[in-house]
């Protein structure tokens, strides 16, 4: 009796290695390129939000844009049910762009929702902007985003990740920035749009990516070793019968 109670219980911690092991890790804001994201041009990105709540709806989206590396060219792309407001703010040192001087940069957008509407418990929402042009000095851009539910909460999703160390509980969005391609054009075209089919295309890759979570890599490894701990589990569970049996003969 006492060798099925252990065998029982070392299955009941099996089974809980495997639930914890199993449950998805909480999503968070992020950003990412619609195709490429290259330095010196322009490029379509999506702010993707999810809502983390069971019991509320996010209806407000503030992203922060980088001061150390301006933006000037930021333009949001129209969402049903949402408002967007783009507020900019005056440079320290001006800008040139396509020959002209610039003095002033997008330093936020602003997403509100409608009064009925809003990201839903269970869904996510993207939010395309255009811009450019983006910096050749530095390999990724930062953008702090503030995210608001319905029932007031309030959830910053600003901490920059440290090189070496886990990643924070609420990360801000970091694009990633690829060279400039050889041939000049950055990544896009001279109006800062990338052509209709490498538009298709990256979409296409991007709702593939999304429709997989964009994790096969971790599935499978979290798969593994998933099972590695139920055999492993099961194999003690046996020695310890096995080893019960040899005291009782």
């Amino acid at each position: 009796m006492k060798a099925s109670r252990r065998l029982a219980a070392a299955c009941a911690l099996a089974g809980t290695a495997v639930l914890a092991l199993s449950a998805p890790a909480f999503a968070h804001v992020s950003v990412a390129a619609e195709g490429t994201a290259a330095k010196g041009g322009y490029a379509v990105v999506d702010f993707k939000v999810p809502n983390e709540r069971d019991n509320a709806s996010t209806t407000k989206v503030e992203v922060t844009f980088p001061t150390d590396h301006p933006l000037a060219s930021v333009m949001p792309e129209r969402i049903a049910g949402w408002t967007a407001e783009v507020t900019k703010s005056k440079l320290a040192k001006p800008l040139e762009m396509h020959g002209q001087k610039i003095s002033e940069a997008v330093s936020k957008v602003t997403w509100t929702a409608d009064a009925k509407g809003g990201i839903q418990p269970g869904f996510f929402q993207k939010f395309p902007v255009s811009l450019g042009t983006l910096p050749e000095d530095t390999d990724e851009l930062v953008f702090k985003a503030v995210q608001t539910y319905d029932n007031k909460e309030v959830v910053r999703w600003i901490e920059v990740q440290e090189d070496g160390q886990e990643e924070p509980e609420n990360p801000a969005p970091v694009l990633a920035l690829s060279a400039a391609s050889e041939d000049g054009h950055h990544g896009s075209s001279a109006t800062g749009k990338t052509s209709d089919k490498d538009a298709d295309t990256a979409k296409t890759t991007e709702t593939a990516a999304a429709d997989t979570g964009g994790s096969g890599t971790d599935t499978t490894a979290r798969v593994l070793g998933v099972v590695g701990i139920v055999v492993g589990a099961l194999g003690v569970a046996y020695g310890v019968l096995a080893g019960r049996r040899r005291t009782n003969v």
